[in-house]
């Protein structure tokens, strides 16, 4: 769940001036009447008192009034998320768990497994490690957890499992501290209390040595929206409160290190038992090479982010009733600082963007100044595994040095056999089977890994000689039981991106070595096919999925990083991943670069476009589209009915939901937020937390993840919630991203497939899911600070674009929401190239975009976002998300957006059954009965004054009425007549 946002109070604050003006003028306005009244300037009692009456009155009404137009106004449909609340229902709820169990149970990573030590073979254990009591659970920021669920806690994961565990061990953590340190979106206390090497006293030792002879050890660390794990725990504004007298680190270590409090743990722990079981618990790689220091260590558990349900499945693998099938889903360093991108990851602000600074309202209200920054993609394509097998084949470097744990990785407690038949390759398809068999004594499931190795010319395209291009994993297998796994890919499959000569997909002449393995390193079984003629996918000969060829894009894009080249044994490799020595952006770029500062909606207009219809009486209802084609013509007879008050509200106010427009039958639909859940931000009604994006992706299992969208789908139907915020499809770039936990892997397959599985089934329940954040997001720093994301073409089509294709072209994705940094020297909303040209040219997608979280950034307003592709704001406030400019080329801009976010409307669930019906909020029905006995008080008052009114005239001498009756009130100095003695 996400936190108050400040920067959104103080806009709903300012968006209620004109009311609270009002209430202001009328209040001051009855205050200085009454005082003038009071000093007798009017000398008739009935005058003065019914001059009273009658100001105090008309405040009253001016007050429900403004009241009432701020409730109805500005704040309507904030009250409307706010007091309606649908509930998961308790059948979903439990078909829920079942799968997060499901999922977790196949995410679990058997990583060593030396002399069998696991499964345990005692049902006592002792569980050291701080994390063991404060595990993580999934990411913060929008991956929050839900409190209103139960949350299964990593010890009563191992005692649902039947594991008896130390309860006095336990209880010494607890008593040093029992909440974890929050890293948040708006601050982050990195504090990792550990007890020091001072508090495992002999006594604490002694006892868990004669409880258990085996220990197992957690070790935990959690990331989230809004920072990036610290590389240097000592650098400046790092929040870290030490344990340990000497300072739990040393300067230049990071977070995913183990702090010297958990170091000295360990040797206590190894010193002490002979069989120790190492469980790491988290998204983000982390630094495991400490694991060789240790033969005590036989065993190491990888436990990625399990959610709400999932720590049973740990308890389930560590006693042996689950079989683990878990493989990685990013490969594992042996030293995260020598990997390609680290030096080009983290904080690089540019020096020469002075005049396009920007005073910003972030999320916590306070005013900063946003300066322009960058981040060079400069590995380029080798990216993760492809650098370490493609390096390791060049001879750059020697692979076991570098690589402790491979991509794609895992052990099980049995044992498997893969055989693969030959290759049938005809009409430009190839396609075999696998044999898998189970050769050993306890079942379980097993994974098959298919690899190409594409022809490389020294100095040519750039090409990774390990490259994954399909994946399957087998049912549950009984011990001697095979199943046959059919492998089927196209030619074109293995295309690479020639960004310079052919600007266009080119599959090349030769020989394309084809394996299977049992990781991206290990080789189970080869063959090769070959190509007999280079084939170039251009415009005349597109690839079969592409709806108009792709070509470059994106050549603004490329910056003036020196980029990774395989060229020569990649003798470049020190000077494309050093860490970046220019800090200003160029003449050509910057004259591109453009904010709210320098963008004048006017200077955009074509003088060719002319207005189109608004306000037309066609009689067209939006349930009447549903099923036509995105190009049918009655959308224009829709469309021509809007009017641009309609368009515009529809358009600004796209903040968790999308607006009614009473006129053509649209409801208002609601979004929900959670990469990980569904989760109503405004009511607090959430799902559970399922196992993080990190996690299903360990699973290898695509059948997991349609099953995950199919029940986001139920969910969804339970809380009257129509589109979820995810998939993420962000790629695992670095290990100290912030939303690893959020994004599947460094691999775009794995990404593309498991997200695109994840849309298919909750499209199957009518439920619409924005794939995020398109795109080039793959770090927090700096992601509201006009970050300027800088790769070559090839790396842009290969790798980090690849999983959003997928999501469009087999998800069938209805929904995008873009991402908050810059592409080279344009917000990404803005992008034309990607948002229209790629997105909509090329895969040919059907839907709308939202942003990303509309604040006062510097950089967003809707004017220029619609004019490029991005159809809708994710804001409840208004901001810079009206559009403000009246032209032809606007309002054109307005319609098309219009019809992106209608054309996913309708193929909703809610329009399944025709026009739907929506009854009026139970708040607004309240608030008119409210008006209603309002109205009747002020008639009442009205008649009461009136009555005591004519009373007091009466009161007065007959012979002095028609003197008082032509006297003016107002006069100081007339005399106020005596009342008559009766």
């Amino acid at each position: 769940m996400l936190n108050i946002n400040m920067s959104d109070v103080v806009a709903v604050l300012k968006s209620l001036i004109p009311e609270l003006v009002v209430i202001g003028v009328f209040l001051v306005l009855a205050i200085i009447i009454s005082i003038a009244v009071n000093k007798r300037t009017v000398k008739s009692v009935a005058a003065r008192k019914m001059i009273h009456s009658q100001s105090w009155l008309v405040t009253f009404v001016a007050v429900v009034v403004a009241l009432a137009t701020m409730m109805l106004g500005p704040l309507s449909n904030l009250i409307t998320k706010s007091t309606t609340k649908h509930e998961v229902q308790p059948a979903t709820a439990a078909a829920a768990r079942t799968l997060a169990k499901d999922t977790a149970r196949e995410s679990v990573t058997l990583l060593e497994n030396r002399g069998g030590i696991l499964p345990l073979k005692s049902g006592k254990v002792n569980v050291f490690g701080w994390a063991s009591t404060n595990p993580v659970y999934g990411g913060t920021g929008s991956g929050s957890m839900s409190k209103d669920n139960p949350t299964e806690s990593l010890m009563d994961g191992l005692h649902d499992a039947g594991l008896k565990t130390n309860g006095q061990l336990t209880r010494f953590y607890t008593d040093y501290r029992k909440d974890r340190p929050v890293v948040g979106m708006f601050d982050q206390d990195w504090t990792l209390p550990e007890p020091a090497a001072d508090k495992y006293t002999d006594k604490v030792m002694d006892q868990a040595r004669s409880y258990s002879d085996t220990a197992v050890v957690v070790i935990g660390r959690v990331g989230g929206e809004g920072a990036d794990l610290p590389k240097n725990m000592k650098a400046k504004g790092i929040t870290y409160h030490d344990n340990d007298k000497a300072g739990d680190f040393k300067d230049g270590q990071s977070f995913l290190e183990l702090s010297k409090p958990e170091t000295d743990m360990v040797a206590n722990v190894t010193k002490t038992f002979n069989k120790v079981v190492l469980v790491y618990n988290g998204a983000n790689t982390f630094d495991l090479n400490f694991v060789g220091q240790y033969p005590q260590i036989q065993s190491v558990v990888w436990c990625p982010p399990p959610g709400q349900a999932g720590f049973t499945a740990l308890g389930e693998v560590l006693k042996g009733e689950a079989n683990p099938s878990g493989r990685t889903s990013d490969t594992f360093v042996r030293d995260l600082t020598k990997t390609p991108s680290y030096n080009n990851f983290g904080d690089f602000m540019y020096k020469n963007m002075d005049e396009h600074k920007a005073k910003v309202t972030g999320f916590t209200g306070k005013t900063t100044v946003n300066t322009p920054s960058f981040v060079n993609y400069a590995e380029s394509i080798y990216v993760g595994y492809r650098f370490y097998e493609t390096a390791s084949d060049e001879g750059a470097i020697n692979y076991d040095d570098v690589v402790r744990y491979p991509f794609g990785y895992g052990l099980s407690y049995t044992t498997f056999s893969q055989k693969m038949s030959e290759p049938n390759h005809a009409n430009g398809k190839v396609s075999f089977d696998v044999t898998v068999t189970n050769s050993g004594a306890k079942a379980g499931k097993d994974t098959v890994e298919v690899y190409y190795n594409p022809p490389y010319t020294n100095g040519g395209v750039e090409k990774a000689s390990a490259n994954l291009i399909a994946f399957d994993k087998t049912k549950q297998l009984k011990p001697g039981e095979s199943q046959t796994v059919h492998v089927s890919f196209k030619d074109e499959d293995m295309a690479s991106y020639d960004y310079r000569n052919a600007k266009a997909y080119v599959l090349e002449q030769g020989r394309y070595g084809i394996s299977i393995r049992s990781d991206s390193h290990h080789v189970i079984d080869s063959r090769d096919v070959n190509v007999d003629r280079t084939v170039t996918y251009d415009k005349s000969h597109p690839r079969s999925n592409d709806k108009t060829a792709a070509t470059n894009r994106f050549d603004d894009l490329h910056g003036k990083a020196t980029y990774l080249s395989r060229a020569d044994h990649f003798a470049n490799y020190g000077a494309a991943t050093a860490a970046p020595t220019d800090f200003t952006m160029s003449d050509e770029a910057k004259a591109k670069f453009t904010n709210n500062a320098n963008y004048d909606p006017k200077k955009h207009d074509k003088a060719s476009d002319t207005m189109p219809a608004t306000g037309a009486k066609n009689g067209i209802r939006l349930h009447q589209l549903r099923d036509k084609k995105y190009d049918d013509p009655q959308w224009d007879k829709l469309l021509d009915q809007l009017t641009v008050k309609e368009m515009d509200n529809l358009i600004a106010m796209g903040g968790y939901s999308n607006q009614a427009i009473k006129s053509i039958g649209k409801i208002e639909l609601a979004d929900a937020d959670g990469p990980a859940a569904l989760n109503n931000n405004f009511t607090k009604v959430g799902s559970i937390g399922f196992p993080s994006s990190t996690s299903m992706a360990c699973t290898w299992n695509k059948d997991l993840a349609s099953r995950y969208g199919r029940m986001i789908g139920d969910i969804a139907h339970d809380m009257n919630i129509s589109g979820w915020y995810a998939p993420a499809f962000n790629i695992h770039r670095n290990a100290f991203a912030g939303r690893t936990f959020e994004y599947f892997s460094e691999d775009p397959l794995v990404n593309g497939t498991m997200g695109a599985n994840e849309i298919a089934g909750a499209k199957s329940k009518g439920v619409y899911s924005f794939m995020k954040h398109f795109a080039l997001n793959e770090q927090e720093t700096n992601r509201l600070n006009m970050l300027s994301t800088w790769a070559d073409e090839q790396t842009l089509r290969e790798i980090y674009l690849k999983p959003f294709q997928m999501a469009v072209e087999q998800g069938g994705a209805q929904a995008a929401m873009s991402a908050l940094n810059y592409a080279g020297p344009t917000y990404v909303a803005d992008y034309a190239p990607l948002m229209q040209d790629v997105l909509r040219g090329e895969w040919g997608f059907r839907g709308m975009v939202v942003t990303d979280y509309f604040g006062v950034y510097g950089y967003q307003n809707a004017d220029q976002l619609i004019r490029n592709g991005n159809d809708m704001m994710l804001a409840t406030t208004d901001v810079t998300n009206h559009v403000k400019d009246d032209s032809a080329t606007s309002v054109k801009a307005m319609r098309e957006a219009s019809h992106n976010i209608l054309y996913t409307a309708v193929h909703s669930y809610k329009y399944e059954n025709g026009d739907p019906k929506v009854a009026t909020p139970a708040w607004q029905m309240a608030l008119y009965a409210a008006l209603a006995v309002l109205a009747l008080v002020f008639l009442a008052l009205e008649y009461l004054a009136f009555k005591r009114f004519k009373a007091r005239r009466k009161a007065i001498d007959p012979s002095v009425l028609d003197e008082v009756a032509n006297a003016d009130p107002f006069v100081a100095d007339q005399e106020e007549p005596a009342p008559r003695n009766e």
